[in-house]
């Protein structure tokens, strides 16, 4: 279908599935990996990676940012891994699974010998007992109250048996299955306090284990020598080749650039656009992939005066000129928001007419809705100032750049903007309490259903919205069996978003990041975040 992109191979009927994954080239195909060249490859050593942010949390479970998600991968397996160039699902520790006519049971038939990094086996109790446990973190586990919604139990019918069900259709879980919030945890860790799991130490079913997790500083992984596994996408079996991992928080992107040049780490994250150009030519590779999800986003909280006016929220939508965004700010290796998903997404649709910039259509919209120019531009409406707080977190370099582009491009039109850049920590706390009209950020995910996880009142939501219209369409893209018929549902929530202007897309992320040259085998994930397992150092 024009406009879209495929949806994964799903399920209408009780089916066994089975394998795949990808990885080549180097900068932006649908699955990219650091080939390893003429370079022979070489088990061991020790790779030093820079994040852009402290991530706050390594417990798989409860790891909310990217930067947090690159090292609880490596620590843990899941049931199942997604093919990121065709959304496939694919086997992992699960060996191959059914799925019940309406979706609301899901049994997985586990591999034999698998075990957790302190040699207990991994078996159908292990999978019940993780299910259970992200249930039990409820908020804490952000993704994992989404996935799991309607949640009743998982029965152990043997060792390598276990059949998971739900008190309604649940269609999103399969995939579900294959992310790092669910991935699997030993009992000697799930009884720990969740705050306690945060800084470790936590037993994995990874091919690394945490060897230690330094606040602000830096997540230290070594090799699991016992590891047997590797999912289905996997280019080899057995142990890690790597040793070790460092991971340094570097939240600065030149000091990040500038410490691959000298080799003082082997690779970053966040390669900022302005310094893409400059690194290729000096022969270091880069490796990208545009994010499935909700694109970098204003995310109007409709619960304040201002952003609660719809007018004022379609106002937003089409004075913003995401071409001159991407163009002026970025680099070509991103993408012009045109939908509430980005376009890696499954069921993707491209609303883009939508989102076309209209300033004099906004310049309409206001007038007619009452906010008129003040003296300064700026518009006012019963004496009151048209001016939003926008929330933001510089955990993306160009961030406050790009906002500042806006703040001028909405003031053409008397739109005032102030900008609150917090820490993450803080703009975490600032979303909870609601003290701000918009808040800048994206999600990511290859399945649609992360639009329920953004804004349905019973999960996120952002906006903080009741629209039983919208939550209607968001549990029906969750529950449908059939993929047509979930595809329709995802298509129509993704324009009622839109229309109703909770969200202001402005870009598709893209992660980018930067390898010296005797960095070898990383691979992009669906959701495409580095992943360590293949990787070697030459």
């Amino acid at each position: 279908m024009p406009g879209s992109r495929p949806p994964a191979a799903l399920l209408a009927s009780a089916v066994v599935l089975s394998v795949t994954l990808a990885a080549c080239s180097s900068t932006s195909s649908s699955s990219p990996s650091s080939s390893g060249g003429d370079a022979k490859l070489h088990a061991g050593g020790h790779l030093t990676f820079a994040l852009g942010s402290d991530p706050l949390c390594v417990d798989p479970h409860q790891a909310a940012t990217n930067d947090a998600v690159y090292a609880a991968r490596g620590l843990v397996d899941s049931l199942t891994d997604q093919d990121p160039a065709t959304g496939k699902i694919v086997p992992w520790l699960a060996s191959s699974w059914e799925v019940g006519q309406n979706a609301t049971a899901f049994t997985f038939h586990l591999r034999d010998g698998e075990t957790f990094s302190d040699g207990t086996s991994i078996d159908a109790q292990s999978v019940k007992e993780n299910l259970d446990a992200v249930v039990k973190l409820g908020a804490k586990s952000i993704f994992g109250s989404g996935y799991l919604s309607g949640y009743k139990g998982t029965e152990v019918v043997d060792a390598h048996t276990a059949k998971v069900t739900f008190d309604h259709p649940n269609a999103q879980f399969l995939q579900a299955t294959s992310t790092t919030t669910l991935g699997l945890l030993a009992d000697a860790s799930l009884k720990k306090a969740a705050e306690s799991l945060c800084t470790g130490p936590l037993i994995g079913s990874g091919p690394f284990v945490l060897n230690g997790y330094t606040p602000g500083k830096s997540v230290e992984l070594s090799r699991r020598a016992s590891y047997k596994g590797g999912s289905a996408l996997a280019r080899h079996t057995g142990p890690a080749y790597l040793d070790k991992i460092s991971f340094k928080v570097v939240p600065e992107s030149g000091v990040r650039t500038g410490s691959l040049e000298s080799g003082q780490v082997d690779a970053i994250a966040g390669v900022a656009p302005q310094d893409e150009a400059g690194l290729k030519s000096q022969g270091e590779k880069l490796l990208s992939r545009p994010n499935p999800g909700v694109p970098v986003a204003l995310s109007a909280n409709a619960a304040r005066p201002q952003a609660g006016d719809i007018a004022v929220r379609r106002a937003l939508e089409i004075a913003v000129d995401r071409k001159e965004v991407v163009d002026t700010i970025l680099s070509s290796s991103y993408r012009p928001a045109t939908s509430s998903l980005s376009s890696t997404t499954d069921d993707y649709r491209d609303n883009s007419a939508l989102l076309a910039h209209d300033p004099a259509g906004a310049e309409r919209i206001l007038d007619a809705a009452g906010w008129k120019p003040g003296p300064d531009g700026i518009r006012a409406k019963n004496g009151v100032k048209l001016d939003l707080k926008i929330i933001l977190a510089p955990n993306f370099g160009p961030n406050q750049s790009v906002l500042e582009l806006v703040q001028q491009q909405l003031k053409k039109v008397g739109i005032g903007v102030t900008l609150r850049v917090l820490t993450i920590a803080d703009y975490q706390q600032a979303q909870k309490g609601g003290d701000y009209d918009l808040a800048w950020g994206n999600g990511t995910r290859a399945d649609p259903d992360i639009l329920r996880t953004a804004f349905s009142s019973k999960l996120l939501n952002l906006s903080r919205i009741q629209d039983p219209q919208l939550e209607k369409l968001l549990d029906q893209q969750a529950s449908a069996a059939d993929p047509a018929r979930r595809a329709e549902y995802a298509a129509t929530a993704q324009r009622r978003v839109l229309e109703q202007a909770y969200q202001i897309p402005v870009f598709e992320m893209t992660s980018v990041y930067a390898l010296s040259s005797r960095v070898h085998g990383i691979t992009l994930g669906s959701s495409s975040q580095v992943q360590f397992y293949d990787a070697w150092l030459s």
